[in-house]
Formats: C-alpha cells, sequence, structure tokens
C-alpha cells in the first residue's frame, strides 16, 4: 500500500475568489502569491493517485489565520473524505492562537471522522510554537482524541520559497520536549531537525516524532531519505508529496532510486503511516 501521507485539497471556489481570500488570511497570502494559484479539488487528487498508483491520501487544508475560511476549508475536507473513503483521510486546520475555539473545532471535526491536526504555520497564523501555555489548550486536545499533529517546519539555511516561513529545528524541538507525549509530524524534514539526531540527547526526544517528505525534490537530493533513516530510523519517516506542488511520480522516483532496502522503502511508502493512522496494512 502507498500512502502519501501529505496532500493539500481545496474547494474548487477558491481560485476564483483569490484577491478576496488574499486579503483576509495572511497564510493564503504568503502560500499562494500568484495571481493564478495552483490548487487541487478532490476529484483531481483521485484522478491524480490512480495515475501514479497512490492507494490512499492523507488530505489537509493550510494552517489559516482566519477562522471563517478555515471552517469552511475543514468542511469541505469532511465532505471529500465522506465522499472518497476508501481513499481520503483528512486532518482539520485550526489555530492555536483561538485558544478554546480551537479545541471545539477538534471536536467537531473529529466527530466528523477527520484524524489529525495539519498544517500549522506558525509565522503566518500568528502564534509561537515554541510557547508552552499558548499551546496547551490544543496540544491537551490532541493528545486526547489520539490525533497526529503535522507542523511545517523549514531550513535556517537556502534559497527562499513561498511559506519557507521561520519554524526552524530549534523552535520544532521546543515544541517537541514541551509536549513529549503528543504525537507531531514535522513537515519538510523538519527542517534539517533529523540531522541532530547525531547528539546524544536528541533521539530520545523524538521518541513521538515522525518526519515527512512534503516537497524534498525542491530541498534535498534523493539521499535525504537513506541519511534520515540512518539517522532516526526508517520507521519515522513518512512518504509526502505536498500535492499539488509535487508530483506523485516525482517523489516516487526519488524514494525507489534511494540507498534503501525493500522493508525500509515499504515502510516509507506507506506501512509507517498505515501504523500511524490505524490504516489496514493492505
Amino acid at each position: 500500500m502507498i500512502i502519501d501521507a501529505h496532500c493539500h485539497i481545496l474547494p474548487d471556489s477558491f481560485p476564483r475568489r483569490h484577491a478576496a481570500l488574499s486579503s483576509v488570511d495572511a497564510t493564503y497570502a504568503s502560500l499562494f502569491p500568484n495571481a493564478t494559484p495552483k490548487m487541487a479539488t478532490a476529484e483531481s487528487l483521485i484522478k491524480a493517485m490512480l495515475e501514479s498508483g497512490i492507494d490512499r491520501s492523507v488530505v489537509m487544508g493550510m494552517g489559516w489565520a482566519n477562522r471563517e475560511l478555515a471552517r469552511e476549508a475543514n468542511d469541505y475536507i469532511i465532505d471529500s473524505v465522506a465522499n472518497f473513503p476508501d481513499r481520503l483521510s483528512g486532518f482539520c486546520s485550526v489555530n492555536p492562537a483561538w485558544g478554546t475555539d480551537a479545541v471545539a473545532e477538534m471536536d467537531r471535526c473529529a466527530k466528523a471522522g477527520l484524524l489529525g491536526v495539519g498544517e500549522l504555520h506558525p509565522d503566518t497564523q500568528g502564534f509561537d510554537i515554541t510557547d508552552q501555555k499558548a499551546m496547551k489548550p490544543l496540544m491537551n486536545q490532541a493528545r486526547m482524541l489520539g490525533w497526529p499533529l503535522l507542523v511545517h517546519a523549514s531550513e535556517p539555511v537556502g534559497h527562499l520559497y513561498p511559506g519557507k516561513g521561520y519554524t526552524t529545528p530549534d523552535k520544532v524541538y521546543r515544541l517537541i520536549q514541551n509536549f513529549p507525549d503528543n504525537v507531531i509530524i514535522c513537515a519538510h524534514w523538519g527542517g534539517g531537525l533529523p540531522f541532530y539526531a547525531l547528539m546524544p540527547e536528541v533521539p530520545k526526544v523524538l521518541k513521538n516524532v515522525y518526519f515527512d517528505s512534503a516537497a524534498s525534490p525542491f530541498l534535498y537530493r534523493q539521499e535525504v531519505f537513506a541519511e534520515v533513516a540512518g539517522l532516526v530510523g526508517a520507521d519515522k519517516i513518512l512518504f509526502g508529496t505536498d500535492y499539488p506542488l509535487i508530483g506523485h511520480r516525482r517523489l516516487l522516483q526519488q524514494v525507489q532510486d534511494a540507498d534503501l532496502d525493500g522493508s525500509a522503502t515499504a515502510a516509507i511508502l506507506g506501512g509507517n503511516a498505515a501504523d500511524l493512522l490505524g490504516f489496514p496494512a493492505n
């Protein structure tokens, strides 16, 4: 089974409302600076999955700053999962800065069948990921629901790109330290956090942490799969494309060309996500 653990789908009305959405939501404006944004609907994602041999995808919106926009996007995720239950599973978008409102939205989405929180974008959502008090209500609720939390992370070096932000490994590490019992998925290889696993104290801190490969071809050579597997274990890696930013086949080719044995490849491509989210193995 091949599971894409990081995909974004949005209502088909969003491109037509581009100017209006850019004016009310900082995350939208940051991620979609062009007047003709590249977006996917549930139907276009399903078509791409069938063409590329992807069995299931975890779909989500973005870390919206605007509450009404977040709820609209969450409703679309809920409806899409209901329409394609054998193909799609969903995460909900909330903002820790909303406090009890974020918890209420998580409860609503859990009752509707969603399985996690994501993607968080701290910079554009306007919260401090290292602030334990501010993060506590959301993190406690995620733990109570048995939900993983997927957080955007970025590299402290290298080129700039839309939505990169400043949620660097040191900040993500603080979040993990503050909430050691929460399952946290660090998007985009955690901005390079796995490479700090060479430090003796770090592996224990990462015990409940996963790293996804979203947008990997834009960030690293294919050797990153084998290197991270060697540092934190192949069981900590989730295959994720960041679709529609990256096509499935491009990232599948990177995994297939990586220096991994068969069991590691199978774990990364779907076994780990199936175990984490409770999907059937086949």
